[in-house]
């Protein structure tokens, strides 16, 4: 499950993940679904845990297949509230970044999902 999480100015949520590969940290946030769990609360779940920010689902962006079985879902969500606060278990940093301006070493899969724009 991965997240493109954008603030009220269009900039995108990325983190640099501390368990992903060296030369390209930094991505959406993502995660696992809980049993039972619907997919937009994945996203509201897993944003919270990493980041301590508050979000609100939107549209399914992308549905496609992922390793061996499993399967790869993207949703928008916006930035409403939340005071920053990593899970540095698991993310080394977070930070807002325009679309336009995104960092060096990131999955090129979460690159498309980003510049595949907002919703209209």
């Amino acid at each position: 499950m991965t997240g493109v999480v954008r603030n009220e100015v269009g900039e995108v949520l990325l983190l640099k993940h501390r368990m992903w590969p060296t030369d390209r940290p930094w991505g959406l946030p993502t995660g696992y679904a809980i049993k039972s769990e619907e997919f937009p609360r994945t996203i509201v779940r897993e944003v919270r845990e990493e980041t301590g920010l508050d979000v609100v689902p939107g549209r399914l962006v992308q549905v496609t297949s992922g390793y061996k079985l499993r399967v790869e879902i993207a949703y928008e969500a916006l930035h409403v509230g939340g005071t920053l606060k990593i899970d540095s278990f698991e993310i080394l940093e977070a930070k807002w970044f325009s679309p336009d301006a995104l960092p060096e070493g990131m999955q090129e899969t979460h690159v498309q999902l980003i510049k595949a724009g907002p919703a209209a």
